[in-house]
């Protein structure tokens, strides 16, 4: 981020602790608490240069571990621990208690997923009903399809969303990267290689996403026929 100014950052899915893990010792020797050393770094630095930060890190509460992240702003820290847990994280992690939350931003609503709640269309819809206008997308994104199905979670709820994932190898673990910026309609506005780290910054217009106009004759939301989805 350095040498470049954002109103609203983005960094990935336990950005500062790694991800494969091993063992319960070793998940506890990188938890902390909201008042840890990750999340106090990034309270001084949205302080000091008035951005907000989105970020993942490894969270011990009440004796669990869960997979977390914060949006940061200024003396704000709002939580969110990732609802659907991927592959070893089962074995490690309890499952995320907090639901899909939106906050304000500068003015502007948005909102928290994590990494494989992309999987799960009722993650980005459920956070779009509670009116985001932005979906924070923390992850280490291992699956191929993770980027292309991003695109289509703002398409469908006209919303923008920021994929922040991580490259590189950790234990035989390849990160996809291709971190980007969407628009509500499915508009890439930037991107990351896949290769190698990189800082994507976007001028939005956050208003767009109030449009939920398919159509002239198409709403979005009022087209839905909630009575007929099923309600488990």
């Amino acid at each position: 981020m350095q040498g470049k100014r954002a109103d609203l950052w983005v960094l990935p899915e336990f950005f500062a602790a790694g991800y494969k893990y091993e063992s319960k010792k070793e998940v506890s020797s990188v938890a902390e608490s909201l008042n840890g050393p990750t999340v106090s770094a990034l309270r001084d630095y949205s302080l000091k240069h008035g951005s907000a930060i989105a970020a993942g890190f490894v969270e011990k509460s009440g004796g669990k571990f869960y997979n977390s992240a914060v949006l940061v702003d200024g003396r704000k820290t709002h939580l969110y621990r990732k609802t659907h847990l991927f592959g070893n994280e089962k074995k490690y992690f309890s499952p995320g208690n907090t639901g899909f939350q939106v906050w304000k931003v500068k003015g502007v609503s948005v909102g928290l997923m994590i990494c494989f709640d992309w999987f799960f269309p009722e993650a980005a819809r459920t956070l779009a009903l509670k009116g985001a206008q932005i979906v924070l997308h923390p992850a280490n994104l291992v699956l191929p399809w993770g980027p292309a199905a991003m695109i289509t979670r703002s398409l469908e709820n006209r919303v923008f969303s920021v994929t922040a994932n991580r490259v590189g190898l950790e234990r035989g673990l390849r990160f996809i990267g291709k971190s980007q910026i969407v628009s509500p309609r499915g508009k890439v506005l930037a991107s990351a290689p896949s290769g190698s780290a990189a800082v994507c910054v976007s001028a939005i217009d956050p208003a767009l996403a109030f449009n939920k106009n398919v159509t002239p004759a198409n709403h979005l939301f009022r087209d839905r026929r909630a009575k007929l989805y099923l309600n488990t």
